[in-house]
């Protein structure tokens, strides 16, 4: 993640910086490498298991994250075997109704899709 803000009063940054309008303290939150001395953005490998991946940490300042809307933004999605990109627009699918995302793998002969999408937030 590139994004990063100055939080007010410390030489740091953070990727998510907020101040509450009630009792006026800023908050912050910031990305950290998925392992740990790493800074991998590989894609996380298709798997039909039901278990979850931990696929993003955050180091939360003064808040906690409870819900992640997976079914959101811009994805871009390889075929497990071609290895062929295709890009998912999540938002341009809920206006459709769409809570699933099919295509075709020309390359492989096959179709393709991410469906059944679930999230989980837990402490680390």
């Amino acid at each position: 993640m590139q994004d990063e803000h100055e939080i007010s009063g410390s030489k740091g940054s953070a990727n998510f910086v907020w101040r509450c309008t009630n009792c006026k303290k800023e908050h912050s939150a910031s990305f950290l490498p998925s392992a740990p001395k790493s800074k991998s953005t590989a894609p996380l490998p298709y798997s039909s298991s039901s278990q979850f991946s931990s696929f993003v940490t955050l180091d939360c300042r003064g808040l906690e994250f409870t819900e992640f809307h997976l079914r959101r933004g811009k994805w871009v999605c390889e075929g497990e075997d071609s290895g062929k990109a295709f890009q998912i627009d999540w938002d341009e699918l809920a206006q459709e109704g769409e809570e699933r995302w099919d295509d075709y793998d020309e390359d492989k002969g096959e179709t393709v899709g991410v469906s059944e999408l679930k999230s989980k937030v837990e402490r680390a």
